[in-house]
């Protein structure tokens, strides 16, 4: 996904490689084209709306997430961008040309299911190379071209086995490869490491990864686990009831998500509800019932005078301690209610005067277990003053 330029070592006369860090990625090129455009997309069913209106670029090389639960309209949208679904008003255009009416054949597009859809009396080699022989191709190429892909996805010598023979990942692998082999210019993934465990499912996210970046294709998944959408993606598209209610990089949907629904949503996080009593440039402050406290936010927002609010803290932002800290703004008062001993982490849940019940993440770096927290203690709760947000919607 990077861009790379050659520059001359002083070790030797060659060149090498090295990444050129300088280059912006392509949605963030003024005047770059969209390698996949949505245009205005509605779909429904009957009275019910699915998708609703959406607008999206998508751009060459990219492993685009859209990330959603259950009927947020994600899995739809991947069915009208593979042609299974037509719709009901809107235009999707790949590579500069306009889908509508294409069949889904036609399509330069594959699109890999969660079930893996794997034929049972096939082998490994010949459910790879199926939609390559129904296509006419010649049966060197077909060899040639199945072998190349499973040597990739790391299976050339599984090719003679039959599906019920590979474990789970083995599987997801093949069907990996049967979508790939064809070259498609776009590869949709609906949910495609849902059925492996969470051990291999987090080995296989680095291993697609690299198989996208190596062969360059567009990726588009779905799916509805916030961690597998971090780890993939260069920008994630959060939905919510039929609409994409924030599209950015994986930092920037997890630091500055842009709604109460997208804070909640992606990861863990701790809101205080409150009301601004001062409003500067690049800094508001929130007197907040709910924390007990005044809260500084040091970034600026639009808003009117008094407006009501919401701080999002994340777990891992906040400290806790047994002794009061010396600031006074962005400190809280409460009592252990529960923790969780997590090897790395701890985990808190800690009751605040106002009964609000505040998460706190913290990583053990200490093996002694004295030193640690336990029930019913008096703790204090304090974060930088630029570890927050404040959401206004």
């Amino acid at each position: 996904m990077s861009s790379t330029t050659m520059i001359e070592t002083a070790g030797d006369a060659g060149l090498i490689a090295s990444p050129d860090i300088t280059e912006l990625p392509l949605w963030k090129q003024e005047g770059a084209t969209p390698f996949l455009r949505i245009e205005n997309i509605t779909k429904k069913f009957g009275d019910f709306t699915a998708v609703d209106n959406i607008s999206l670029d998508i751009y060459k090389n990219e492993l685009f997430c859209l990330l959603g639960g259950s009927g947020s309209g994600k899995s739809t949208l991947l069915r009208m961008l593979a042609g299974f679904e037509s719709p009901t008003s809107g235009r999707i255009i790949i590579d500069g040309v306009d889908m509508s009416g294409v069949q889904p054949w036609k399509r330069p597009v594959n699109m890999m299911f969660q079930s893996y859809a794997l034929f049972p009396h096939l082998s490994v080699e010949d459910n790879v190379g199926f939609g390559l022989k129904r296509e006419g191709l010649g049966r060197a190429e077909v060899k040639q071209r199945v072998a190349e892909m499973l040597d990739m996805v790391q299976l050339g010598h599984l090719g003679k086995r039959k599906p019920s023979q590979l474990s789970g990942g083995q599987r997801q692998r093949v069907a990996l490869a049967r979508s790939l082999v064809k070259r498609p210019k776009l590869l949709l993934l609906d949910e495609p490491l849902g059925a492996l465990d969470k051990k291999l499912r987090e080995e296989t996210q680095f291993e697609l990864i690299n198989i996208q970046e190596e062969l360059g294709v567009t990726f588009v998944v779905v799916t509805h686990d916030q961690e597998e959408a971090m780890t993939l993606a260069t920008r994630i598209g959060v939905m919510n009831n039929g609409i994409i209610v924030q599209t950015a990089e994986p930092h920037d949907v997890y630091e500055y998500p842009n709604s109460r629904f997208v804070a909640e949503f992606v990861g863990s996080v701790n809101l205080f509800e409150g009301r601004i009593i001062e409003d500067q440039p690049d800094s508001v402050r929130i007197n907040s019932q709910e924390a007990g406290a005044v809260l500084y936010v040091s970034h600026g927002i639009s808003c009117a005078p008094n407006q009501k609010v919401h701080v999002a803290v994340r777990p891992e932002k906040m400290r806790i301690s047994r002794e009061q800290p010396d600031q006074q703004e962005n400190c809280v008062c409460g009592v252990v209610e529960e923790y969780a001993y997590m090897g790395g982490l701890t985990v808190y849940r800690v009751r605040l005067a106002s009964g609000k019940e505040v998460r706190v993440t913290q990583p053990n770096t200490s093996r002694e277990a004295s030193e640690r927290l336990t029930w019913k203690e008096q703790v204090y709760l304090y974060w930088d003053l630029d570890s927050s947000v404040v959401l206004t919607a």
